[in-house]
């Protein structure tokens, strides 16, 4: 590890989806390298405003691949930096342990609520949407929906039982013996690919991109699958 004399810091805007296991990484990062990420959470939409009003993040890691696109497109973000770091799964879940057993826990409609984020801001509430229309089920269930602002505050609803049930990212309840949950097939929806860009305040930044390099790493790989992620290694 570096002196802390030669410590540098980085200020990483992170989707919701994904702050535990950002929040491994990043420990993971400062005992590796001895520079440290400052993490901010929202929805991938929320900090993108944020990053285009001039927020001084220089990094990005959101939770789809639109928006680090539209970063670069936009001049927000560097060429050339922007990589898939994980490709995040859906689940159905629920904090009660019988609950959820399979799509028919949706298809039946036997419950009030059921727990989304936000579709126009976060890419899990939009998947979870195209989960809905794909089973058929979207019309019956669309009066039952309560959205979150991010899929951080989705999950919330649902495990302080504000709502029965919740589509929400299987990082979340991933290592979670509590509750009951059904993994959606990947094919009910679009690739939830989670892209990173350096962004252009942190084009000279050498914490930024070292925390970039050390995300492809084999050892935030191994921690990013271990949330529930996919990647391509």
């Amino acid at each position: 590890m570096l002196s802390p004399a030669f410590a540098a810091s980085t200020r990483v805007a992170v989707a919701a989806n994904f702050t535990e296991a950002a929040q491994e990484i990043a420990a993971a990062f400062t005992a590796a390298t001895g520079d440290t990420a400052e993490l901010s959470f929202g929805s991938t939409g929320t900090l993108y405003t944020q990053i285009s009003q001039g927020a001084p993040y220089e990094v990005f890691l959101a939770a789809d691949a639109e928006r680090p696109a539209k970063a670069i497109a936009e001049g927000l973000a560097v060429d050339g930096s922007r990589f898939t770091y994980a490709t995040g799964r859906l689940v159905l879940y629920s904090a009660e342990p019988s609950r959820v057993t399979s799509e028919t826990t949706l298809t039946e409609g036997a419950f009030d609520r059921l727990a989304i984020a936000n579709p126009a801001t976060a890419p899990y509430g939009a998947a979870a949407i195209a989960v809905l229309q794909a089973l058929g089920v979207y019309d019956a269930v669309r009066p039952k929906l309560v959205q979150g602002t991010s899929i951080a505050q989705a999950y919330q609803f649902v495990a302080t039982g504000n709502a029965e049930l919740g589509l929400v990212a299987l990082s979340q309840v991933a290592g979670k013996p509590a509750g009951s949950h059904w993994p959606v097939p990947a094919e009910l929806h679009a690739p939830i690919n989670q892209d990173a860009v350096l962004l252009q305040t942190g084009r000279d930044s050498v914490a930024a991109k070292a925390f970039l390099d050390f995300l492809k790493s084999p050892e935030a790989g191994a921690i990013i699958r271990r949330y529930g992620y996919e990647t391509g290694a």
